[in-house]
């Protein structure tokens, strides 16, 4: 038997010629909802639904709308396979080729104290990073505050981002992940992808599997804890991976102000700490800067 190319949903009649059909890259093959539905949204799990729509602006802005109208409960998942309207901290844009790539939001109500819920990126990161050693391969280490880095021809790259915004009395929590990005489709030189890091595998499905999984696993202990980062393991796991740390940089605040010094730790609020020149250290929080970059990087 001829084997028959997989159904265009787009165009049925036509399977295999609508290019702009959801099966037009056979390399990039749409995410399976009902498949991952039935594989995370289970008794007892953290994840109450699970959506994937082909297109939308920004699955955080629509997260956010749902929860506001009553549409999303604690534990939502929406996925989108393109998002023409990603953004990142402080509406930096982020965009991607369809079915490229990991773009994803949950809604959490987190049932400790207020005032540790800035630690839920960074959570996030690390569950993030976790997941991927176990099911790409890759080392991931942590930008501090929300980004994602792979290194790629022995440079460390942004291959993803982290977006919490507060909705409906919890926190909608964005992730972005560049997947199977090739040199040609990058967004900025700099960026990175798993493909482009050298992944074992560049299926979206089990990928997308392990990081909600993870990130339940590292939600549920922080909790448990309290919120407490140091009880959960949460504080150091993040300055382990953390390439910040011990690195001179550059903390561009509002208003043109700046401050320089060495990265040398993660205070118990999630903040980055500082050395500075005249013996100073001086923690700064990620709701307080514009960009943290490298001293020597001047841009």
């Amino acid at each position: 038997m001829t084997p028959q190319p997989p159904v265009n949903p787009d165009n049925p009649e036509n399977p295999g010629k609508d290019r702009g059909g959801r099966w037009a890259d056979l390399d990039r093959p749409p995410l399976n909802e009902t498949a991952l539905r039935k594989a995370l949204v289970r008794d007892g799990s953290l994840w109450t639904s699970l959506d994937v729509v082909q297109v939308t602006g920004s699955t955080n802005t629509d997260l956010a709308a749902r929860a506001a109208k009553g549409e999303a409960a604690a534990g939502s998942v929406l996925v989108a396979e393109e998002q023409s309207a990603g953004r990142g901290r402080l509406d930096r844009q982020w965009s991607a080729p369809p079915r490229s790539g990991l773009f994803f939001s949950v809604l959490l109500k987190p049932e400790v104290p207020t005032e540790r819920w800035g630690w839920l990126p960074l959570l996030a990161g690390v569950a993030t990073a976790t997941a991927l050693s176990r099911a790409a391969g890759v080392d991931t280490a942590l930008k501090w505050p929300n980004d994602l880095l792979l290194t790629v021809d022995g440079e460390e790259r942004k291959a993803g981002g982290i977006l919490a915004e507060a909705a409906a009395g919890g926190v909608v929590l964005g992730i972005g992940l560049n997947v199977s990005l090739r040199a040609d489709e990058l967004p900025v030189p700099g960026a990175g992808s798993l493909a482009l890091a050298g992944a074992q595998g560049t299926d979206r499905d089990p990928l997308l599997r392990a990081v909600l999984r993870s990130l339940e696993q590292w939600y549920g202990d922080w909790q448990a804890a309290g919120g407490d980062p140091a009880a959960c393991g949460l504080q150091e796991a993040y300055a382990a991976g953390c390439a910040t740390l011990g690195r001179t940089v550059r903390a561009l605040l509002p208003g043109d102000r700046e401050i320089r010094g060495e990265a040398v730790a993660l205070d118990g609020d999630g903040r980055l700490v500082l050395a500075t020149a005249d013996g100073v250290q001086l923690p700064v929080a990620a709701g307080d800067i514009v960009h943290l970059r490298p001293a020597e990087d001047q841009g």
